[in-house]
């Protein structure tokens, strides 16, 4: 027997082996291979992967390494372009502030106009009554009394606009039998110059000219709390320092109005009044002064530089 016929021989039992194991490994295999599932892509506005595409990795979890605390990082230093945007953003206001208005502009005919000044706070308005009356104003209390002026104090007037009376009285008499109709409220100072007015000017005129005494004065206001008239300057009367006089009334009711075009004795009367009165009083204006005077005379006494007067 040769060599060859030895050697399959030799190898006839593994085949044998080989072919009884192919049933069983057929039985685990399956009949069909299975086709693979395509997914539907994920919904939102996505492009669809296409090919060539490198996959997307999911997302694993950490490992314990990458789980452990970690320090906050320092923020980055600004660049240059932040520290200018942040510059910007504090130099930049949130609205532009508007530009200071330049000089009036002349008109169409080439009038240039004239600005209003603007009138200092008038130093008055802080004034605020003492807990205890000062001195001058009791001494002035005291010389009305001996002048026999009818007045009673009141508590002090004050208002946000500057109006400022701190030491009012209400007259109702100006002395020597001279009533005050309706009675007026005002400042000392000013009760004391109009009592000693109608003792030494008026009354002696009236009796002069109509032969008759004084008896009464009609007055049309004494503190008001307003500006004057076309200013926003306050008037005196916000002040109780000035007193407007309506008509003078004599004994048997005759009455002297104060008009513009009265009869030739009464302007002589209303004349030879209102030219003594500047003087005494700072600022007189009646009939003719303007319209707002033209019923009444206005006596005040505005305290002006070097005891100047206005009498019109």
């Amino acid at each position: 027997m040769d060599a060859r016929t030895l050697a399959a021989r030799a190898a006839l039992p593994c085949l044998c082996a080989v072919l009884a194991a192919v049933p069983a490994v057929a039985q685990q295999l399956p009949d069909t291979v299975p086709v693979p599932q395509v997914h539907a892509p994920p919904a939102g506005n996505v492009a669809p992967q296409r090919p060539g595409d490198a996959p997307v990795p999911e997302p694993r979890p950490d490992r314990p390494s990458d789980t452990a605390a970690k320090e906050p990082s320092a923020p980055a230093a600004p660049g240059p372009r932040d520290k200018d945007a942040q510059q910007d953003a504090v130099d930049t206001p949130a609205v532009a502030p508007i530009p200071p208005s330049g000089p009036p502009r002349p008109d169409a005919a080439g009038n240039v106009p004239t600005p209003e000044p603007v009138t200092p706070p008038d130093p008055r308005s802080a004034e605020r009554p003492a807990s205890t009356m000062p001195a001058e104003e009791a001494a002035c209390r005291q010389r009305l009394r001996a002048r026999g002026v009818d007045f009673a104090d009141r508590p002090a007037e004050h208002d946000e606009s500057g109006c400022s009376l701190p030491y009012p009285m209400a007259v109702s008499g100006l002395g020597g039998g001279v009533a005050l109709e309706p009675e007026a409220l005002m400042n000392c100072a000013m009760a004391e110059a109009a009592a000693r007015f109608a003792a030494d000017v008026i009354a002696p005129t009236a009796k002069r000219e109509f032969g008759a005494p004084l008896t009464s004065i009609a007055q049309a206001s004494g503190y008001v709390c307003r500006p004057r008239n076309g200013s926003t300057k306050l008037s005196e009367h916000a002040f109780g320092n000035a007193l407007d006089i309506a008509s003078f009334t004599l004994t048997g009711s005759k009455r002297i109005d104060v008009i513009l075009r009265p009869q030739e004795t009464e302007a002589r009367f209303l004349g030879t009044l209102r030219k003594a009165a500047c003087g005494p009083f700072k600022t007189v204006l009646g009939p003719g002064s303007d319209a707002d005077h033209a019923t009444h005379l206005h006596l005040d006494l505005a305290p002006r530089r070097n005891g100047g007067t206005v009498c019109d």
